[in-house]
């Protein structure tokens, strides 16, 4: 059936390019139809400059005549369109002529390349070949100097030599005998004539399409093996066709700035370069380093592989974590006015607390077990008179809390040094006052105590000279306040002093920053987790600020004033309690507020690492010699185990400075664990380990912990004063000292007569000429001033009774216990010995 006959138009466009043609379908059980098709011609486009001609006299005729304008534009946007037509076909010619410009340049490039790689191969080879005839000219006449020896030494052998020669220049490819005939090349083992042109099996004309896998090829099984991605095709082709262009193959060397830190793995090294593995280990083989790619070497042989590789270095250190904590220096105009820090220090029981009580109208010393303070504390008073804000802070005048004292010299402003007028400069009076000058703050002196009968201040100041002190009253520079913290006389003079060093000091600071303090307590409360007593030096504590603390980290959660009230910020001189730490950190430890949580963690974490390999290397013998020196040393040691655990940071470090000055040479106090917290079952656990007893300074075991020691059979010591628990260490070490034996010389006797007798031996004849002679003594015999016998007597007789004791200016019969070599003349010498219990 065909389409025409039903007057049905023919599929497609009518043109002058279209060409009409029939195609005839077969379908099933023998049915046809045929088709009319047509086909377009291919548009041929005209080139740009005759299209141009011609467009612009259409243009001309088409802006002449509206009737040709297409329809809907007017004669301005026509215009416009003109314009832009124009416009791309000037900047098409301009960028035709820049990518011409940038071709030849290339091209000028790789000339100028190929023409220095080619002059430096024909330097080479100039090279080589003079070499190569400087060998051989010396090959030569080396040769040459040999036949001349050998022509004098056998002058015989001269003719038989043209035959030789002939021989030689046979086998060279001389002049061949006339009977000899050429053979053909072809009859000849040399092929290169039969060499044929065939192509590689995996270099096909279609190499071009052997990456890509058909379906004919996924069946059939043949293409089994890896085939080529489209990347490595692409780079293929790229390199084809930059071989063709003459260009160079490889691509140019990309320079990357290497971070290299203080140790490294192969590995590593080869990804910050970008560089393979196997080049970056076979360089290390060149220098003699036998690495493999998940082996660390150290940042010096990292870096001379690095330049090896045209790479720069940048060293980089574990520590440059601690780079976004450097503090910068503050201008003038930021800074502002702060309160001073004063740190009240003295000698113990001189009414430090009682003092700084009677200033701040209360009353902690009622509080401290003992009447003695044992932690440091801080506190924040306004002055009546000037209405501005002191910070004080104060510190344990006992002996074992050097570290306390040091800690308040360093963080204070003004040092107040509280003597006794009753009683005078004591070892740690005597020891603050170095602190003082370590530190180099000013020193005020507060003479305590003035009320009583038998106070004596000139005796203070008398004494205070020795140590350089020279206060006012005797024409010195440091002030003197006589006070009494019971009656309060001389408080008001005391904080005009102060008032007045303050002023001179001209205090500031920036609260404008980020916030930097110190920290003066640690401790773990049982409700309240981690908490530290800080003391802002710079800057503005919040509530929600990230800090880095020690070895610890965290975010406030909440500030806790010095009267048990909650702020929400800080400012410099302030002393506030933190909570939200992560754990305990230490006393004397510098709190650095951070922008992120990931920066406090890291550094935190780097400085955990440094301390704990400092630890290590501390702990761990250089060599073999000295672990064997140390373990022998150690031998004749006895050790008192402890474990300890105190309420705050502070308190717990001076314990063990005071714990490890208990002992000598021969019994040490050790100190196996200690913190702060209460007594837990993991203490417990570790003291049975160890046989040694838990001490707890002002804190207690938890019931689990007391259970444990009850079923271990750990013995638990409480303690609320550090004098009871370093005399009861004290008096423990002790009783591990072994008993000192000293003798007493209770007599000498000279031998005047040797008599032999049986059954008995040799006996001396003695005249007791000194003391006393006893039978239960030890006896010595001397012989010229020299002991060359020490044992006991097995017989001390008078005539011929036994006796116990001789008295002096007595003659006597002695006989020494297994010993016979006696001769007249020694003198024998009778001790006692005593045994006395020693005590540290």
């Amino acid at each position: 059936m065909n389409d025409t006959t039903d007057g049905k138009k023919p599929l497609g466009l009518r043109g002058s390019g279209s060409r009409p043609g029939n195609v005839k379908q077969s379908f099933s059980h023998g049915r046809t139809k045929n088709v009319v098709v047509e086909t377009k011609r291919k548009r041929v486009v005209a080139k740009p400059g005759a299209q141009t001609a011609q467009g612009g006299a259409g243009g001309a005729a088409v802006k002449g005549d509206p009737s040709k304008r297409p329809a809907g534009i007017s004669e301005a946007e026509l215009e416009r369109r003109m314009k832009a037509l124009a416009m791309a076909r000037s900047r098409e010619a301009e960028e035709t002529a820049k990518r011409e410009a940038e071709e030849q340049a290339r091209a000028e490039e790789r000339e100028r390349r190929r023409a220095e790689i080619e002059a430096k191969e024909r330097e080479d080879r100039e090279r080589e070949e003079a070499l190569k005839a400087k060998a051989e000219e010396e090959e030569r006449k080396k040769r040459e100097a040999e036949e001349e020896k050998r022509r004098a030494n056998a002058p015989a052998a001269t003719t038989s030599k043209p035959s030789a020669e002939a021989v030689a220049d046979a086998s060279a490819g001389g002049p061949r005998p006339a009977g000899t005939a050429r053979k053909p090349d072809r009859d000849r083992g040399d092929t290169r004539g039969d060499k044929t042109k065939t192509a590689k099996p995996g270099k096909s004309d279609d190499s071009r399409r052997s990456g890509k896998l058909t379906l004919n090829q996924a069946l059939s099984g043949n293409e089994g093996g890896r085939q080529r991605s489209m990347a490595q095709m692409r780079r293929k082709q790229e390199r084809a066709r930059q071989k063709a262009m003459g260009g160079p193959v490889q691509r140019e060397k990309v320079v990357r700035d290497v971070q290299l830190p203080e140790a490294i793995t192969v590995g590593e090294l080869a990804n910050r370069m970008a560089e393979r593995v196997a080049d970056v280990v076979k360089s290390l083989m060149n220098m003699g380093i036998m690495a493999t790619q998940n082996q660390s070497i150290d940042a010096d042989t990292a870096e001379l592989v690095i330049d090896e590789f045209g790479h720069r270095v940048q060293r980089v250190s574990d520590a440059d974590v601690e780079q976004v904590i450097e503090q910068t220096e503050d201008k003038a105009e930021d800074l502002l006015d702060r309160a001073p820090i004063i740190t009240v220090m003295g000698h113990v029981d001189h009414g430090k607390t009682s003092l700084l009580d009677a200033i701040r109208k209360a009353k902690v010393v009622s509080g401290e077990a003992g009447g003695i303070t044992q932690h440091i504390g801080a506190y924040q008073v306004q002055d009546s008179s000037t209405g501005k804000m002191l910070t004080f802070l104060d510190t344990p005048g006992h002996a074992a809390f050097t570290s306390m004292r040091a800690r308040g010299a360093q963080v204070t402003d003004i040092v107040v040094l509280v003597v006794a007028a009753d009683d005078a400069v004591m070892p740690q009076t005597i020891e603050a006052i170095d602190h003082a000058k370590a530190a180099g703050v000013p020193m005020i002196v507060a003479i305590n105590k003035v009320d009583k009968h038998e106070a004596n201040p000139g005796k203070v100041r008398t004494s205070l000279l020795q140590h350089e002190v020279i206060v006012e009253k005797m024409s010195g520079d440091v002030q003197d306040v006589e006070v009494s913290a019971t009656t309060g006389k001389g408080l008001d003079e005391l904080l005009e002093a102060i008032a007045l060093q303050s002023e001179v000091l001209e205090l500031k600071a920036n609260p404008n920053r980020s916030a930097q303090a110190a920290v003066i307590e640690a401790q773990l409360d049982v409700g309240r987790g981690p908490v530290a007593t800080v003391l802002v030096q710079n800057g503005t504590l919040r509530r929600g600020d990230i800090f880095v603390v020690g070895e610890q980290w965290g975010k406030v959660r909440a500030l806790i004033n010095d009267k048990g009230e909650r702020v929400e910020e800080a400012g410099p001189s302030v002393p506030v309690e933190v909570l939200g730490l992560d754990g305990t950190p230490g006393a004397g430890d510098v709190l650095n507020v951070v922008s992120t949580e990931a920066q406090a963690r890291e550094i935190a974490e780097y400085r955990a690492n440094a301390a704990k390999e400092k630890r290590a290397a501390a702990g761990a013998a250089t060599s073999l010699e000295q672990l064997m020196a140390k373990a022998k040393a150690d031998e004749n040691v006895s050790e008192l185990p402890i474990v300890m655990k105190a309420d705050v940071q502070g308190s717990a470090e001076a314990i063990v400075q005071a714990l490890e000055k208990v002992g000598n040479d021969e019994v040490r106090v050790r100190v196996l664990h200690y913190g702060v917290g209460a007594i837990t079952e993991s203490d417990v656990g570790l003291a049975e380990a160890s046989k040694a007893p838990v001490l707890g300074f002002n804190v207690r075991a938890n019931a689990p912990a007391r259970q444990s020691a009850h079923q271990k059979g750990v013995e638990i010591r409480y303690y609320s004063v550090i004098y009871d628990l370093v005399d009861d260490i004290k008096a423990a070490a002790s009783g591990l000292l072994s008993d000192e034996v000293r003798e007493h010389f209770i007599g000498y006797a000279e031998i005047r007569e040797v008599f032999k007798v049986s059954n008995v031996g040799n006996v001396a004849g003695c005249l007791v000429t000194e003391g006393v002679a006893r039978r239960s003594a030890g006896v010595r015999l001397l012989r010229d001033n020299v002991v060359i016998h020490e044992g006991t007597l097995k017989t001390l007789q008078r005539f011929k009774d036994q006796v116990n004791e001789v008295q002096s200016g007595t003659e006597c019969g002695m006989a020494f216990e297994r010993y016979e070599d006696v001769k007249v003349g020694d003198v024998i010498e009778i001790f006692e010995r005593e045994t006395v219990k020693r005590s540290l």
